[in-house]
């Protein structure tokens, strides 16, 4: 047998039938004469019902209502020889459209004489399902970030309302301050999709989450052989939010070196990767967010005051929670609803009882502390309402954690950075009922270098003792 023998149409028909994409082939009269399985899925038309038919059969919204194809010699395929690969709209044998790409090729012999067709589409169909699911978790997004969801009715929160609204449209460097909890990373949100910029990207980044070397990698990125382990070229976060907003969480764990990297990026408007001498021009809008009293640390040393400054040319202060008590019914509320649709109850209400100890609680965590404690309600709630008993034990007994000091007005702190060390971390531990949150809030650091402390010097998690500590809350 020849070699060109094998490819006979019975051949060639099985070879077109394991094409993803759609295909058919038209004569030079404009009649459909192959009709792949791809095309009996797009189409819902079978091939023996698409055969001897002419295209206008799926309605293309690219050519339908034209005379062409019923004079073939008219088509723009004959005219131009092709069509350049377009998205358009089939008519789908059940009556509904269906998004796809479609092109088109002439096809003719040596001596140019015209043998037909072939046309091929792709479907769209999980590609619009795709970009309309990204859609709507964007909308989500910044409905999620919109300023009715930052709830609270108190002077200080409409001074953060008004601080939001102020900021949504400037360029200028933002510094959000305020205790663990309080939502800093929300009000960031709000400014950035609150703005004209809201269809640009929003890039988060925990500088107190990665090691020096790490962050350095995640926010300016690498090139391929800039350290083991970089098999390839990085963008770094601060390219992906070019021309959009990047929000830089505990911006006081920043070390020395990071912070005179992030202060020429300030300064400069743009970066060099990892391993790379080539600048990057970026167009961002930093945000920036602390727990800590960024002014004190000047004071001390321990964060760069022209890097300071540049950060707080808008500074956005968002209160504690124990200093808009009035906004406390608010967020119950809103908690309670939040928690019957995740967990298919119908909590309607907390019992005057378990309220007043609400009010009364010093709220250290602040509002996280407080969903914490709802959500800690909801497990054990067995009614309608939520009772004393169902609370978190530390709101049930007065003085477990003290209360933390107000932002820029910290007392000396009882251990320093320079003097904690493993005997004081452990003491500390131990008088916070091994709360790291309580502990970090006490040593004006994050919960994250607490944790690294005590890996460091090989410190448990928990108390090592036989029975568990009911008092024990993370």
């Amino acid at each position: 047998m020849k070699n060109h023998e094998i490819w006979d149409v019975p051949f060639l028909n099985q070879i077109l039938d394991t094409m993803a994409e759609g295909l058919f082939i038209l004569d030079s009269q404009g009649v459909i004469t192959s009709w792949n399985r791809s095309m009996e899925k797009i189409s819902g038309y079978t091939a023996q019902e698409a055969i001897g038919k002419t295209c206008s059969l799926i309605e293309c919204s690219r050519c339908f209502g034209h005379n062409c194809p019923a004079d073939i010699h008219k088509c723009g395929v004959i005219q131009h020889g092709k069509t350049e690969a377009k998205e358009c709209f089939i008519r789908h044998k059940e009556g509904h459209d269906v998004p796809v790409i479609k092109n088109a090729r002439l096809v003719k012999d040596e001596d140019d004489r015209i043998h037909g067709i072939v046309e091929t589409i792709t479907d769209l169909t999980e590609l619009k399902n795709v970009r309309k699911t990204a859609e709507e978790a964007n909308r989500k997004l910044k409905k999620t970030y919109e300023l009715g969801n930052i709830i609270g009715r108190s002077p200080a929160m409409h001074n953060v309302f008004d601080a939001i609204r102020a900021a949504a449209n400037s360029q200028a460097g933002i510094l959000i301050q305020g205790e663990s909890g309080t939502g800093k990373e929300l009000v960031a949100g709000a400014i950035h999709y609150n703005g004209t910029g809201d269809d640009k990207p929003m890039v988060t980044v925990n500088c107190s989450a990665l090691s020096e070397t790490l962050l350095e990698s995640e926010l300016f990125g690498h090139v391929k052989g800039a350290f083991t382990g970089a098999h390839r070229d990085r963008k770094g976060r601060f390219e992906e939010a070019d021309q959009g907003t990047i929000f830089l969480d505990e911006i006081g764990e920043l070390t020395p070196y990071m912070q005179v990297k992030l202060l020429r990026v300030l300064q400069e408007r743009e970066i060099e990767r990892v391993g790379d001498s080539r600048k990057i021009k970026i167009d961002i809008r930093i945000i920036a967010a602390t727990h800590q009293d960024l002014f004190r640390l000047v004071r001390e040393g321990k964060f760069r005051e022209d890097l300071f400054y540049r950060l707080k040319v808008f500074p956005v202060h968002v209160p504690p929670l124990r200093e808009r008590k009035c906004d406390i019914p608010l967020l119950v509320n809103h908690f309670l609803k939040k928690g019957n649709k995740r967990e298919g109850k119908n909590i309607l209400k907390v019992s005057p009882e378990a309220m007043r100890k609400i009010m009364a609680h010093p709220w250290p965590g602040n509002v996280r502390e407080l969903e914490n404690a709802i959500e800690h309600a909801f497990v054990l709630c067995e009614s309608s309402q939520i009772e004393l008993k169902d609370l978190p034990i530390e709101i049930l007994e007065k003085n477990i954690f003290p209360v933390s000091s107000p932002m820029n007005r910290y007392p000396a702190p009882e251990f320093s950075y320079q003097k904690i060390t493993r005997e004081s971390l452990i003491q500390l531990l131990e008088q916070c009922q091994w709360n790291k949150a309580e502990v970090a809030r006490r040593i004006n650091k994050s919960r994250t270098s607490v944790w690294k402390y005590m890996k460091k010097w090989d410190i448990p998690l928990e108390p090592q003792c036989n029975a568990p500590n009911p008092l024990l809350v993370d």
